[in-house]
């Protein structure tokens, strides 16, 4: 029988998404289970298996799937191990590539989550024909894919790519999950731009539609809105936040001279209150011999399917 499908699983600290996947990269079948509900990781590869079951049943069966690909945090493409992640329910390393082979007999592929993201978009979205691109996601944290030469970058180790933690502010910068200060992602994840706010709205007299909501429950959705109905407070902070990603968005281009930087994850929604700042701050600080040669895209997928479309291209490379 030919092996016309693979699954993508998406594991997040809350919830593991599953999907079969074809060749056009049209989610079939899909599923969920709730991660954080196993402190064990024995007793979650179990449930998995067992969800796994229906959805492989829907597809014809184990001999119809050639593989199946996992993006998670701080996942390791060479050992197939979950290495510390500090937003999962286990502790230390874990195993989980060969745990979920074991379990459901076909062959399984791991990475980490952002660089399952960019996989995604050479296969199926907006770096489809790409060889050089950078696929940048703010959520709650900060990931980057780098792809040169149609090849993603892992590195020695496994781990190459951390853009969200380089270091934009060295002096007072902002603490950041990690242990360092001034990284990235404090800055322009969802939760650096709610954490803008707060600033903001601490040191500053504006009068805001934000002022409204208590500092501690204000979101970067709240920011958005409060920005798109004219809010100058709000659209200021969104410019700081696009000013920081377009002077680091400059440092790396002059790293790996990408075809695009692609952005992908919830603060997209924003739109040009992110994308304008970010341009007029990349174009102020690229190198000039770079000038006007990368592209600043959106992601083509789907929010809800990316995460499972990005990690399913990993099925694809299973042996």
């Amino acid at each position: 029988m030919k092996k016309s499908y693979v699954i993508g699983i998406d594991i997040g600290g809350t919830n593991t998404v599953f999907g079969v996947v074809d060749a056009r990269g049209s989610i079939l079948y899909s599923g969920s289970i709730k991660t954080g509900k196993y402190p064990d990781v024995n007793d979650y590869v179990v449930e998995l298996a067992k969800s796994l079951e229906g959805v492989i049943t829907q597809a014809g069966g184990t001999e119809a799937i050639k593989g199946i690909g996992v993006g998670a945090p701080n996942g390791n493409y060479y050992s197939g191990c979950i290495d510390f992640a500090a937003n999962l329910p286990w502790k230390g390393q874990i195993p989980l590539a060969q745990m979920i082979q074991d379990a459901t007999g076909i062959p399984v592929t791991l990475t980490n989550d952002a660089n399952a993201a960019a996989i995604g978009e050479m296969t199926y979205g907006a770096a489809r024909g790409m060889k050089d691109f950078i696929v940048i996601t703010l959520g709650t944290g900060v990931g980057s894919g780098i792809v040169t030469g149609g090849q993603l970058i892992y590195g020695h180790d496994g781990f190459a790519g951390e853009l969200g933690h380089v270091i934009m502010r060295r002096n007072n910068g902002r603490i950041c999950g990690c242990g360092r200060h001034g990284c990235l992602e404090t800055y322009t994840s969802a939760t650096g731009v709610a954490r803008t706010a707060r600033e903001y709205l601490e040191i500053r007299k504006d009068e805001s539609l934000l002022r409204a909501i208590d500092p501690e429950n204000i979101t970067s959705k709240d920011v958005y809105d409060a920005a798109v109905k004219g809010d100058a407070l709000a659209q200021e902070i969104f410019k700081f936040t696009g000013n920081i990603l377009g002077e680091a968005f400059a440092d790396f281009i002059s790293f790996s001279s990408p075809e695009a930087i692609i952005l992908f994850g919830g603060l997209t929604k924003a739109g040009n209150l992110i994308l304008d700042p970010i341009k007029e701050s990349l174009d102020k600080n690229v190198l000039q011999v770079f000038a006007g040669k990368t592209k600043l895209l959106f992601s083509e997928l789907k929010e809800s399917d990316a995460a499972v479309l990005g990690a399913s291209a990993l099925g694809w490379e299973t042996k």
